[in-house]
């Protein structure tokens, strides 16, 4: 896991710059989605584009800033494939890795200071998944999701 999709609304836009930052240094190559100023953005569009590079490409996971963190990860989550965790502290952190195999991490830009948010997004991106017990259930909430897109499909 050594390629992120990033983006961010404008509530979200001086929190991802950190981000991108530390992703540097930590030996992360990462594509930026936007938003690329302080200018009002739609956070489903910016977060669309960030699903949409996880969903079809197995080595990318995704990062999601926007004011909340809330409302990409609602848009994330209508995405086949994606698997959205939008956290608030280490703990849900962890468990979204740890528990959850979380594929994108939604923030909240206005909510978390920098420093904590540079520790969770750290933190999220060197936790794996431990399998065993949890991969049934991720199995079931990818079961889930495929039953609506077979529904769709008719």
């Amino acid at each position: 896991m050594k390629k992120v999709a990033i983006g961010s609304d404008h509530g979200g836009f001086e929190l991802k710059e950190a981000v991108k930052k530390q992703l540097t240094s930590l030996g992360y190559q990462f594509i930026d989605f936007g938003c690329h100023n302080h200018e009002a953005v739609d956070y489903p569009d910016v977060a669309f584009l960030v699903g949409e590079c996880v969903a079809t490409h197995d080595d990318y996971v995704g990062i999601m800033i926007d004011g909340a963190g809330i409302g990409s990860g609602m848009t994330l989550n209508k995405i086949p494939g994606v698997r959205a965790a939008v956290c608030w502290d280490l703990s849900s952190v962890m468990n979204s890795r740890l528990h959850n195999n979380a594929n994108v991490l939604s923030i909240g830009g206005q909510l978390l200071g920098q420093g904590l948010a540079l520790q969770m997004t750290k933190t999220w991106l060197e936790t794996v998944f431990e399998g065993g017990r949890h991969d049934k259930r991720v199995t079931k909430i990818m079961e889930i999701e495929s039953r609506f897109i077979k529904r769709e499909s008719r």
